[in-house]
Formats: C-alpha cells, structure tokens, sequence
C-alpha cells in the first residue's frame, strides 16, 4: 500500500532573515493614547528637586523623569509589582516608549527609587502636576472636597501587639519583682533599694552590681542537667530575664505611641476595622488611614495618618494644603470630621477657607424616631433669659455645674450641666434617663451636657447645608471624592499596600494619585469636559429651571 508523504503548509525561512522594526517607537502608537498624555505632563515639569536624593559619586543612575513615568504609568496600567513593570519594559512597546532609548531597567532599581527617592520629593512632584492644573483652567479655587478611606497595610493580619495587653504584662511583672527580688537578693550582701516602680534603669543597675559580684568572688557559672546553679547564677539569671522582658515592654509601648496598637511586621501600621471582610465576623486588620482631597475631580493630596477616625486629620491636613500655597474658597467634609476644635480653626482670622460640613444627626432629626425621643435635648423647650430647659413633663433643667475638659488633641473644652431637680416620681422617667448605671432609677435625675459653643456652630452650619449651593456642594463631595476611592479600589484593583512605613505609603498613595489624575485628564479631553470644576447633576437644573 502506498503512503504520500504530506507537509504541512508552513513558510519555512532559512535562518538568515532580519526582522524589520521601526526605528521610531512612536509610529506604532496611536494619536490618542493616554500614553502620550502622561509624556507631555511630564516633560513640562521640574525634576531637579531628585538632585539631592543622589550621592555625586558611583554610576550614573537612570534620569528621574523615565522611572516616574514607567511607574505612573504601571499604576494606571494596575500593574505596581516592579518585577511585572520590569517584564512590561522588555516585551510591551508602550514601555519602551516611556523608556526613552534606555535599557529595561532591573526590579530592583524600579523598587528602591520607589521606596527611597521618590518617597522623598513625591509631594513636590504631585504639587508640580496640580500647578500645571491650575494653569491649564483644570483646578479652579472654588472648593476642596475631603474624604478618607482605609487602605490594608503590606503586614501579617495576626501580628498585632495591643498597648492595654502590654500595660497589664508591665505591671505584672512589676509586682512580681517586689515579691521576690527580697528572697534573691538575701544573703548576697548586694545593696538595692526597692523603688516604688521598678523599671528598666534599676533593673540595668543591679544586673551591673551582679556581675561585679561574680567577678569579685570569681564564681563560675554552671550549665546543664544535674549541676546546681549558686544562689548568685539563680539571682543573676532571673534579672537578666525580667530585663529583657521589661525592655521588651518599654520597647513595644514607645512603638504604640498614642496608638492602642501596631504590628510587628509595619510598626506604622495601625489595627483597624475594614470595610473589605472577606471572614464576615469585623476582624481587625493591620491597615492607614489615607485621607484625600479632591479639586474639580483631581486630587490635589493626600494625608497618611495612623488615627482610625477622620476627626483628628482634617486640621494636619488643610494646614499640609495651605503650605502649599493654596487657599480655597470652601472645604467640604462629611460628618466624620465635624467636631468643636474643627469648627474654631475655622473660625480663626487668618483661615480664608470656610467649612461645610454635614452635622452628625443631620438626617436622624428628620425621623420620627428620633423627633419622639423625649430625652434629647433637641425635643426640649430652651429659655434663654432663665437658660433652663422644660421637659416632657414641664418640670426645669437649671444649671448646676461647668465642666472644663480637654480632647485627645489637647483642646479644650467647656461642658454645661444641666440637672433636674424633680425628677422623682416622675411617671416619664423610664422614658427620659437613658444608660446603664449603678444607682436605681429611683435615685437617679435627669443631666444634660451641652458644649454650647458647639450648639451655636452646629446650628450655623445647619442652615448651610440645606442652601441650594449647600446641597450642590454635599452631592458633588459625593461624586468626587467618594468617586475617587471607587475607581482606585474598584477600576484600578488597588486595594492592598505594597511598601511599609508611614513615608513609604504616602508616596505610593501619591503615584496612585498621579496616575488617577492623567487618566482623569484623559478621559475629559475625550468626552470634552475639560474645564468642568462642579458636576451639576439634572435635578439641579430641573429645579432652576
């Protein structure tokens, strides 16, 4: 039987061919792509400010100005691994245009000015790109919008110390060295006072006062089994324990700070509840709290803080603005950041911006619910000639003391008390005094504690707020800056930190920042909004109209 033997259709070369390729990358890349956009920002900028972050001596680096772009443009690409940029470098030709004729550079080089160069002068990059901005007509002065989220740290989950844990081992050991210190150190002829608190100092000073008395009676230490240790070596090794473990304690409290915890993989890290919970049960994670502010859809920066609430940043954080240079008409939050001490740094001469912030029960007084509390203050009558309140029952709350406290940052605070005297008997009270106590209902009286500086901004601002211009600012801090989180997180898949560290952080936070600003650029220019500062949603204009 015959067989054909068949080849398959395949052009076969000889093996002495060249491959063609433009000298010009630029020919294979479209007009309109985002890449070219980020080229022209970046060539009308000045990178001199990365002249001190390099030594004179050793090999000459790669320009600034090339590794800002592969990396700007990794994260617009969501590609923030620097080993998958260095792999995008020798195979994708958008790469290899950025690279501007240089060689791919290694990982390692991508990593360490991330986490070392950049980290220094990223802010003044980023201050450089919304000043070009400004220029362009892009950012206009009219308002600031400001809003935080919780990014997870690069840090194990189960790796965290707790200060109160810390605090309770302290004392502990504390008491347990005043128990048997006595018993060691008798008969060793070896002087200690025993202080009230024993700490690190007099721990070192009598370990030093031991090992002068091993030396001084030339006693040699044993080890092993079946070897008796000298009343000395077991007084010896036992300080030696409890000062490493009271060093470990001193060590771990000046790590927390004023934090209640840390990790021990990012000791700037902060344990906190996320809002991603793959296990469903509110596990705390190792995690920063990244506040952002927005302009005319741009973010113009950003404060990296270790706080779990929004409260204690917003003062840092436009103060971090101003330096800057620049002042805006209105600063627009959420209710997280209402607070007194927020309120009077507004109020403050040589602060032109003015809050708008929505208060905290803004939307719960408009329920029924809560309109049919009659133990909050809202739902009482106020005189302000007696300065009394009238409750449910018409009896008076008077005055009866002022307290003067002061906030976790220091500020102070002035309290009224207001008390009822006839609360006894009252057939309301089960309804009116709210929270556990010891003392039974019958003995207890009605207080209220009112910040009265607080009552007169809180109500100010209430008018404000449901302004028409109030309203158009609250939607579009909505849009812009919650926008801003919604296309990080979601678009760009960045939902994890990859370095470590508080300064670390803020410069990764501030490539992602560029990044998302080019690619807002981009997409206005291409669906011709540029220009656009307020969105301006058709209910609006329905209404106007």
């Amino acid at each position: 039987m015959e067989t054909k033997n068949t080849r398959a259709d395949f052009n076969i070369f000889d093996g002495e061919y060249q491959v063609c390729i433009p000298l010009n990358i630029k020919v294979n890349i479209p007009t309109g792509h985002k890449v070219r956009v980020l080229h022209a920002v970046m060539e009308r900028m000045d990178w001199s400010v990365f002249e001190a972050c390099y030594s004179r001596y050793g090999r000459i680096g790669y320009p600034p100005r090339v590794l800002t772009e592969l990396l700007v443009y990794g994260y617009m690409d969501n590609t923030y691994s620097s080993r998958m940029i260095e792999t995008a470098c020798r195979e994708n030709i958008i790469y290899m245009y950025l690279l501007d004729g240089h060689k791919a550079p290694d990982h390692n080089t991508i990593a360490r000015f991330r986490s070392k160069h950049f980290a220094r002068v990223g802010e003044q990059i980023l201050c450089q790109m919304v000043n070009l901005l400004i220029e362009m007509g892009e950012i206009s002065m009219a308002a600031v919008f400001i809003d935080g989220t919780k990014l997870e740290a690069n840090a194990n989950r189960y790796t965290f110390v707790w200060r109160k844990r810390v605090e309770k081992q302290k004392a502990a050991l504390e008491e347990k060295m005043k128990k048997e210190l006595p018993g060691l150190l008798d008969k060793l002829e070896v002087k200690f006072r025993m202080p009230d608190e024993v700490d690190v100092h007099h721990l070192k000073k009598l370990f030093s006062q031991l090992e002068e008395k091993k030396k001084q009676d030339g006693v040699e230490f044993v080890h092993g089994t079946g070897k008796r240790r000298s009343r000395l070596q077991r007084a010896y090794e036992q300080v030696e324990e409890w000062l490493k473990r009271m060093r470990g304690y001193q060590k771990d409290l000046k790590i927390c700070g004023e934090r209640n915890s840390y990790s021990k993989t990012d000791h700037d890290a902060t344990f906190m509840r996320m809002k991603e919970d793959h296990m469903r049960n509110g596990q705390l994670k190792p995690g920063y709290n990244i506040n952002v502010a927005t302009a005319c859809e741009y973010i113009i920066g950003s404060y990296v803080s270790a706080d779990r609430t929004d409260t204690k940043t917003l003062i840092p954080f436009v103060a971090k603005i101003r330096r800057n240079g620049w002042e805006f008409e209105r600063v627009v939050v959420d209710a997280g950041y209402e607070s007194e001490e927020n309120y009077c740094y507004f109020e403050q001469p040589y602060i032109h911006s003015r809050l708008l912030v929505k208060p905290t029960n803004h939307e719960q007084k408009k329920s029924r619910k809560y309109k049919a509390d009659i133990s909050r203050r809202e739902n009482m009558s106020y005189d302000a000639n007696l300065d009394a309140y009238t409750c449910a029952n018409g009896k008076q709350l008077t005055v009866s003391g002022v307290r003067h406290t002061r906030s976790s940052s220091g500020f102070p605070i002035e309290t009224t008390v207001y008390t009822c005297a006839e609360c006894k008997g009252c057939p309301l009270k089960d309804k009116c005094i709210k929270g556990k106590s010891k003392i039974p209902m019958d003995e207890r009286s009605k207080n209220i504690y009112v910040s009265k500086r607080f009552q007169e901004q809180r109500a100010k601002m209430e008018t404000q707020v449901d302004t028409k211009m109030g309203k158009l600012l609250r939607v579009n801090r909505s849009i812009q800056a919650e926008g801003t989180f919604a296309m990080t997180k979601e678009d760009m898949k960045f939902r994890r930190l990859l370095l470590r560290g508080t300064a670390k952080v803020a410069a990764e936070w501030t490539l992602m920042s560029m990044a998302y600003n080019i690619l807002k650029l981009f997409h206005k220019a291409r669906t011709g909004r540029l220009g656009t500062h307020i969105v301006v949603p058709g209910s609006f204009l329905e209404s106007a109209s």
